[in-house]
């Protein structure tokens, strides 16, 4: 195959433009001068001719708070927690970015990933980070607090609270610098923020198909997802203010959405919030409406304020009418059936890839290419492609650099690597999708039937790195994955601790101890029923004695077989505990037995560490057997009281090479 690829491995967070937080903040400390960020400096460049057009530039000034405040007032990172109501749009035309950045304010853990702690109090030296996500990672961006003012106004978002709150004036100022310039946040696509704020996946709501808003919006908001919409775009390519109250061409976030019993019965509403601010909808439901009047007083005073700051209510009827798009951004997709079933599973396969242009011998672009298999039992729209590629590294912009197509592989060929070299041909009928594609993401949705298909990007022009991930829906309902999707069969209980001594004798040699042969043989028959799927292997036994071994001599005494033995007791409960509530074990599952695995009590695992588990220890499906879990959960503990045992801070490790090498290789 004609292309790089690499396991998503954990990386540390990638410091944008090589710039550390934590130097550079020391360093002006110790100086006692404030920090001039020289990759993104206080010139028209950083704002771009774009935005600067028919302006008098000779008022152009850029003013740190402090500065612009004139000692009044002080100014302050965050004021009395974080709202989108502390967001007004400035001169660019960033709505979709601040749309975005509005609902991010409804999910507290996702916006402090973004914002972090800081403060212009607190080791102040004019630097602040923040973190966005991209191609697997995240990017940490530094800026100074240097802001534009022209002609004593803020040039883009401006401080609210007395203008004393500086949190998104400041995160603008790192994702315009992460863009390039702020002329490069001037129109774009809501999907990409709502990518680079999250790493989720975007979810395009069919608005012309008859579905429940009202659930759909509360499902989503249950499960922490960003919630965001948007008004056709104006065939001149300029957002204006309609008679309506809208704005044409304009990203809004969705804030709520109510079932109420109004005079004429019940009625579905949506909240909607818009970055502009004070620029609301003028219809029925609008602030001050008569509609608000005519309902019990209880439900009014429980929904409805009549204040200027942009947040207004409208019915669904008319958010249907007046709006092109609904797009919910999770971790997992979410409604995609628009038939709110609230608890969809999804599985989800990540790589992180490089693909070149060019040809084959064959003729034939030179492609990156991942296989997938899609069970029994899923319904339609059962499959998500979405790619997400690094747009600094791109030098053609506006047009996006990849394409994607996917093809059903003919039950002849038992393996990707039986393929002939013809079987990309023109004469093969690609599979489509219903697509959409920005700057930087492209997310198709299929409705696919059972079988083996394999995915297909390619480059245009220029060589591009970029993360697909492939998400396989698995309704509730129906989580057995049918005949060709065997588990490992699992006998219904093992013997206590303590009655496992006649086991071990069984299969130790010379009764004495157990090596990595023996142990397999031992797993396979004693926990296992023989039916048809997936047995330890020869490999996972290694691990499981390495990792067990606290002589290090490559063997299992008796002793160290009855720990074991202990851990396998409460995989075995976890393990049947979540397969007999939902039919599978799934990687999906993987956070729930960390909690309840009791010998890892007070292990905590990240998001990222959840990631990297189901890529180790997950198939292609999403499915983990049990000899999977068993090698996984003993090797988190081990890994964690390693970590514990060589820390002399519990903050961090020093090892010599020998050290780490023997670490890394053995255990």
């Amino acid at each position: 195959m004609a292309h790089n690829q690499e396991p998503l491995a954990k990386t540390p967070v990638i410091r944008f433009n090589g710039q550390d937080f934590t130097s550079l903040r020391d360093r002006c400390l110790s100086r006692g001068l404030p920090f001039e960020d020289e990759t993104f400096p206080a010139e028209n460049s950083s704002i771009g001719l774009r935005l600067l057009q028919g302006k008098d530039l000779s008022s152009l000034r850029w003013m740190r708070p402090k500065d612009i405040l004139n000692r009044k007032l002080e100014p302050h990172f965050i004021l009395e927690g974080a709202s989108r109501f502390d967001i007004q749009q400035g001169k660019a035309a960033d709505c979709w970015f601040l749309a975005a950045l509005g609902s991010l304010t409804l999910n507290r853990q996702h916006l402090q990933k973004i914002l972090m702690d800081q403060s212009f109090s607190h080791q102040y030296a004019g630097i602040f980070r923040f973190r966005f996500w991209q191609c697997g990672q995240w990017v940490e961006v530094v800026v100074d607090d240097r802001l534009p003012i022209l002609e004593k106004e803020y040039l883009f978002v401006r401080p609210r609270s007395n203008d004393q709150e500086f949190w998104p004036c400041l995160l603008e100022k790192a994702y315009a610098k992460f863009h390039g310039s702020y002329a490069n946040l001037h129109y774009g696509f809501l999907p990409d923020s709502l990518v680079d704020l999250t790493g989720g996946v975007v979810t395009n709501v069919d608005l012309s198909f008859p579905s429940d808003l009202v659930m759909m919006v509360k499902t989503a908001a249950k499960a922490g997802s960003l919630i965001t919409c948007a008004t056709p775009a104006e065939p001149t390519g300029v957002a204006r203010s309609l008679e309506n109250g809208l704005v044409s061409q304009h990203a809004y976030t969705v804030t709520g959405a109510e079932r109420i019993q109004s005079w004429r019965g019940w009625e579905d509403l949506i909240r909607l919030w818009n970055p502009w601010g004070r620029i609301e909808w003028r219809g029925r439901w609008c602030d001050g409406s008569l509609e608000w009047q005519k309902i019990p007083e209880q439900q009014r005073r429980q929904l409805y304020e009549n204040k200027e700051d942009g947040e207004f209510w409208m019915s669904c009827q008319d958010f249907r009418d007046n709006f092109s798009c609904l797009l919910i951004c999770n971790q997992f997709p979410v409604g995609l059936n628009q038939g709110n079933v609230p608890h969809e599973r999804w599985s989800r396969m990540m790589l992180k890839n490089s693909t070149t242009p060019g040809n084959t011998t064959e003729g034939l672009p030179r492609d990156t290419q991942h296989v997938f298999s899609v069970p029994e039992g899923m319904e339609s729209n059962n499959a998500i492609i979405s790619i997400n590629i690094i747009l600094q590294n791109l030098k053609a912009k506006d047009r996006f650099p990849l394409s994607l197509k996917v093809f059903k592989v003919d039950s002849q060929f038992q393996s990707f690597q039986e393929l002939p070299p013809t079987f990309f041909s023109k004469f093969r009928n690609a599979i489509e999708g219903i697509v959409f594609k920005t700057k930087s993401n492209l997310t198709k949705r299929f409705s696919l039937r059972p079988g083996t298909y394999v995915a297909v990007t390619s480059a245009h022009h220029e060589a591009v790195e970029f993360l697909l991930r492939i998400f396989l829906k698995i309704p509730e309902g129906n989580r057995n994955l049918g005949s060709n999707f065997n588990l490992t069969g699992l006998k219904a209980s093992l013997p206590e601790n303590g009655s496992q001594e006649s086991i071990f004798h069984k299969y130790a040699q010379q009764g004495l101890n157990l090596n990595a042969i023996q142990l397999q043989s031992l797993l396979n028959q004693e926990l296992l029923t023989g039916t048809p799927g997936h047995t330890f292997s020869l490999d996972e036994c290694r691990s499981i004695v390495a990792l067990m071994d606290l002589k290090v001599n490559g063997r299992l005494e008796q002793e160290e077989f009855a720990r074991l033995w202990g851990r396998l007791v409460h995989c075995q409960r976890v393990f049947q505990n979540i397969q007999n509530r939902s039919g599978v074990f799934l990687s999906l599952d993987l956070c729930k037995a960390v909690r309840d695995a009791g010998f890892l009590a007070g292990t905590s695992i990240s998001n990222e560490l959840l990631d990297l588990m189901t890529l180790r220890y997950g198939d292609h499906s999403g499915r983990v057997s049990f000899p999977s879990l068993v090698c996984l959960l003993l090797r988190l503990e081990a890994m964690a009281k390693t970590f514990q045992n060589l820390s002399k801070d519990g903050k961090g490790l020093y090892l010599t090479e020998m050290e780490w090498m023997n670490l890394v290789m053995y255990n």
